[in-house]
């Protein structure tokens, strides 16, 4: 087996803001493995919360080489390296690989139905509120928009309310990302209840878990950086109601399906989420969705360019061509 690793910057068509980062641009680390007659393909963002950077997951793969050009399968990988970015670079590598060899998709290879087009959220980065208002108008085709927030209940509220005016239409979504306290989060729930917001996604930081137990939400809550990898599902019931399910920070497909199935066991709902990146990130997390209550797959939308095949968009659902990752040679 041949190993290859490459970084790449991806460049934003716009600013993308969230609580405490804007980003300009998303370095990728794109893995290609190859036994001489077939190769697969992987892409990773990392987790930039933790410091999972392009640098941090490259020398995490160089680390587990000689085990990956020997052999190593998907469970051995899940025993050579953390959750992160590099396992799943490897991990969505290996799988394509695995369709190449063996003439089966991936959606086959996991056990599942044949693949649909999937509603996902459009995802609106925080601004001020007529520019988030106006974006949102923009997607038109959105039939479920997703707000950023940054933790200022008043500056949110109004956030919310100007979206909601202009898309009285959508399935609308908050995401504070970690921007909220326990004291301060009730301040802007007569804006979520009043626009009639279905979702709210990580209000407290990451840490806070604990205190999730004491809260009375009148929406289901998503679990985002609360949960990175499989052992962080089980600690997250009577607290969350929602597992939010990115590759980057679980390590890849493998251990997605696993988390998948463990939720649903405990009784959480489950919903795919991703880092921004090109279609070949999208199209593991897009097979990953085939089995999520919710979809968040938009990220090739802030992108300035994409790879081909690439991800489609119509009628507010995101599809991915029958050809490129994940499907046979």
């Amino acid at each position: 087996m041949r190993l290859e690793v490459s970084r790449e910057q991806v460049p934003l068509s716009a600013p993308f803001v969230i609580t405490g980062y804007t980003f300009t641009h998303v370095p990728v680390v794109v893995v290609r493995l190859s036994d001489g007659a077939a190769a697969g393909l992987g892409e990773a963002a990392g987790v930039y919360y933790l410091g999972d950077d392009a640098g941090h997951m490259c020398a995490a793969i160089e680390s587990v080489r000689g085990a990956i050009e020997a052999g190593a399968d998907r469970e051995e990988l899940r025993r050579l390296l953390p959750c992160g970015g590099a396992r799943n670079a490897l991990d969505c590598a290996l799988w394509d690989l695995e369709a190449k060899r063996s003439g089966q998709p991936v959606w086959r290879l996991a056990g599942l139905e044949p693949p649909r087009p999937l509603v996902t959220t459009y995802t609106v980065s925080a601004d001020e509120p007529e520019a988030m208002a106006a974006k949102a108008t923009g997607y038109a085709d959105a039939r479920a928009v997703k707000l950023k927030l940054t933790g200022d209940p008043a500056l949110d509220s109004e956030r919310v309310r100007a979206v909601r005016r202009a898309r009285p239409d959508v399935w609308l979504a908050v995401d504070a990302n970690q921007g909220y306290q326990a004291g301060t989060l009730a301040e802007i729930m007569p804006a979520l209840t009043g626009c009639k917001v279905k979702l709210l996604e990580q209000p407290l930081p990451r840490g806070q878990e604990a205190a999730m137990e004491g809260l009375r939400c009148p929406m289901p809550v998503a679990a985002d950086e609360s949960v990175q990898g499989l052992a962080d599902v089980e600690p997250l019931v009577g607290r969350f109601d929602v597992v939010n399910i990115k590759l980057d920070k679980c390590g890849g497909l493998t251990e997605a399906l696993a988390m998948v199935a463990l939720a649903r066991r405990l009784g959480l709902g489950v919903m795919v989420g991703n880092m921004v990146g090109t279609s070949l990130a999208m199209a593991p997390a897009w097979i990953l969705g085939q089995l999520c209550d919710l979809r968040d797959l938009d990220g090739t939308l802030f992108i300035a360019r994409d790879r081909a095949p690439a991800i489609s968009f119509e009628g507010g659902a995101v599809s991915y061509p029958p050809r490129g990752w994940g499907a046979p040679a």
